[in-house]
């Protein structure tokens, strides 16, 4: 079977290998569709934190089985599947709390251990969610809105609260449009312009605005002396970015930290301290999260068609990654095709 790996930063080799057998509890998954992540896009630029070459990307999956260990599982040949890529141990004290998404000994598919850009996987049938409702595009985006999910349901966001999103890349989105499902509303941040006025056009915020932007500056000020935020979530892991947060934010509210900068976070003490600000990390996702996102799927209220913006073959992988992981990329989710 055809599988990629990325071999070294700013390297792909397609390559030939076995399809996998399984083993009792796994089923043979044919993947369909890989999303392609920024975790997939650092690690090709050679800036993922924890990260070891060679490495088959993609944690971003559906599929179909057709083949399963089991025959008394819930699961059937034909079933469509997406992928719960987070392999947890199950006997950490974070896994025995119900905290699946950070055991302390987590393996990511696609990251830690070899992922699914290749045609066929073995896969552990309790980290297979059934979708057979769902097409093969709609079930590889479950896994990054679920990330969103998990970090609306860590700050515990209620109806017409007011949030602050700083970061409209893939997770950003996904965060606005959940919170959007939830009737929260939204401000968007972004220093790149297009992505913003994408938002604003398709996403349902309430403003997306520049924080970099000269002239902008004094629009956000004012804006924010009316209300402030009840939550602050930041999607872009920038050192820099991240503590301009609590600006946006009110007394007693909520700093998320979604994405993940790979440096020391410095914050005002005093100013955090007078808002007794709750900073929060939010990391993966657990099945219920998941659960959350196919049923938000299920009532067609997301704007998918605009969330995925280019669905391509696998074999694009090879030619046009580096155009997809250069910061003027105006893509918001590319999808690869395996079928």
């Amino acid at each position: 079977m055809k599988s990629i790996t990325c071999t070294t930063p700013h390297c792909f080799e397609e390559k030939e290998k076995s399809i996998p057998g399984i083993q009792t509890g796994e089923a043979l998954v044919k993947i369909n569709r890989v999303g392609i992540c920024g975790t997939d896009l650092h690690a090709f630029q050679g800036n993922q934190p924890f990260f070891r070459y060679p490495r088959i990307l993609g944690h971003e999956l559906s599929g179909t089985i057709v083949e399963l260990s089991d025959n008394d599982s819930d699961f059937s040949t034909g079933d469509r599947v997406c992928i719960i890529p987070y392999i947890h141990c199950g006997q950490c004290q974070a896994c025995r709390a119900g905290q699946t998404n950070c055991c302390q000994d987590l393996k990511v598919y696609g990251v830690h251990v070899d992922g699914g850009m290749q045609q066929y996987i073995n896969y552990p049938m309790d980290l297979l969610l059934k979708v057979n409702t769902m097409t093969s595009d709609e079930a590889a985006i479950v896994e990054p809105l679920a990330i969103g999910a998990h970090s609306l349901r860590r700050a515990n966001v209620q109806k017409e609260q007011l949030i602050v999103v700083q970061g409209c890349g893939p997770i950003g989105i996904g965060i606005i449009m959940l919170a959007n499902y939830m009737g929260a509303h939204i401000v968007a941040l972004d220093v790149n312009e297009s992505r913003l006025q994408y938002v604003k056009n398709h996403f349902g915020v309430l403003e997306a605005f520049n924080p970099i932007d000269k002239h902008a500056q004094s629009i956000i000020k004012h804006y924010f002396e009316k209300r402030k935020a009840d939550i602050v979530f930041d999607a872009t892991g920038s050192a820099k970015a991240i503590p301009t947060g609590i600006q946006y934010m009110r007394h007693g509210g909520k700093l998320v930290l979604v994405g993940i900068a790979n440096t020391d976070l410095i914050f005002n003490h005093p100013e955090i301290h007078a808002r007794e600000t709750s900073i929060l990390c939010s990391r993966n996702a657990t099945t219920e999260d998941f659960s959350t996102v196919t049923e938000a799927i299920r009532t067609k209220t997301l704007a998918l068609d605009k969330y995925i913006t280019k669905v391509v073959d696998q074999s694009e992988i090879l030619s046009h990654f580096n155009k997809w992981a250069s910061p003027d990329s105006e893509d918001i989710k590319i999808v690869t095709s395996w079928e």
